[in-house]
């Protein structure tokens, strides 16, 4: 395998890679080309988000994130329609993340949870038909980000300016690394194979609504940091129902190690350190090839922003309780609708 091909290898498969090495030598270059992949992407990560905030304004470093999620992902991944139709996706996508959570952000709750409603659904259609990409999780989680820090004003003009610019990124990228897909689907099939009565259709709706009305309790409740109940919920909303219970259990639980780990590295390290502590969480995360590492190192970054607006205790107290509650209320919901459509299935069998 070459040093490019180890590159490309996942946080497992580079595990697995050292692990079924024998050779000491091998094993060493193995480790020492997986420790420079996880330093390069930090950088890489850093040096993204860092000029999206020199040019568009510190408020605006969410867009970086954003925009650096989707390209990692669509460097890889498709949407399973025609790559040129793709573009039509990535468009549609970026038009959602522009104008939706600034619309939603100027309603009281009950009609942003509409807006919401929407706007998730319509990221679903257009970003996850090919459902093993897993694409959801970058446009959803984008979305949630944009709505939880929001801005206004000339500061809203340059987040759609910075959106704009990463919207033509992606899809140059996507383009290169895409274009010899053999698909056949075009992209007005993402509507017309919507379908209600599949597995894929029910969790569209399924994670549209759990996502969008735990954020709907957690406004009407006047609490901050909404998004955060959101993004758990659509973290342990996976496509098999079976697989919710174990994801959430992992995720409320994971998080509260998280926040543990966050409150003694806040004690221990000097006020000036409290702005890398997010990178140190990056770093865990390159590190972590399991669900749950990952999710107590994503805790950092967040806790040491809402630490500084909230202070540390209120910080930590409302993730844990935000993350607990997406993740019960998620396996809730998942067992009730369910329920629910078994019933209607079965009603429609009976009347036929």
């Amino acid at each position: 395998m070459t040093f490019y091909q180890e590159l490309q290898l996942s946080s497992t498969g580079s595990k697995q890679l050292i692990k079924n090495t024998t050779d000491p030598k091998e094993k060493r270059r193995h480790i020492l080309i997986y420790n420079f992949k996880v330093y390069l992407v930090m950088i890489f990560c850093v040096a993204v988000v860092s000029l999206y905030s020199k040019f568009i304004g510190n408020d605006n470093s969410v867009v970086g994130v954003t925009v650096l999620l989707a390209v990692l992902v669509l460097r890889q991944a498709d949407f399973g329609i025609r790559t040129s139709h793709g573009l039509l996706s990535i468009a549609g996508i970026f038009a959602i993340l522009m104008t939706a959570p600034r619309f939603a952000n100027t309603l009281s709750p009950v009609p942003a949870f509409a807006v919401n409603v929407i706007a998730i659904l319509l990221l679903m259609i257009l970003g996850c038909h090919n459902v093993i990409m897993y694409n959801h999780s970058t446009f959803v989680l984008g979305y949630l980000l944009l709505l939880g820090y929001d801005v206004t004003g000339a500061s809203y003009i340059k987040r759609v300016e910075g959106l704009a610019a990463g919207m033509v990124l992606c899809m140059i990228i996507f383009y290169k690394n895409q274009k010899n897909r053999p698909y056949r689907r075009t992209f007005l099939d993402l509507f017309r194979e919507f379908d209600l009565h599949s597995a894929r259709g029910r969790w569209y709706l399924k994670l549209t609504f759990i996502v969008s009305s735990a954020m709907l309790f957690m406004n009407l409740l006047g609490l901050p940091r909404a998004m955060w109940a959101g993004i758990a919920c659509m973290s342990v909303c996976l496509p098999f129902t079976e697989d919710c219970v174990a994801r959430s259990g992992s995720r409320w639980q994971f998080n509260i190690v998280g926040c543990a780990i966050f409150i003694v590295l806040y004690l221990v390290l000097p006020e000036s350190m409290y702005p890398y502590i997010g990178m140190i969480g990056g770093i865990g995360v390159g590190y972590s090839a399991g669900y749950a590492w990952q999710t107590v190192f994503n805790t950092f970054g967040a806790l040491s922003i809402a630490a500084g607006l909230f202070g540390m205790p209120a910080a930590v107290a409302l993730r844990i309780g935000a993350n607990v509650f997406g993740s019960a209320y998620t396996v809730i919901c998942n067992k009730i609708i369910d329920k629910l459509a078994d019933r209607f299935v079965v009603r429609k069998s009976a009347e036929a």
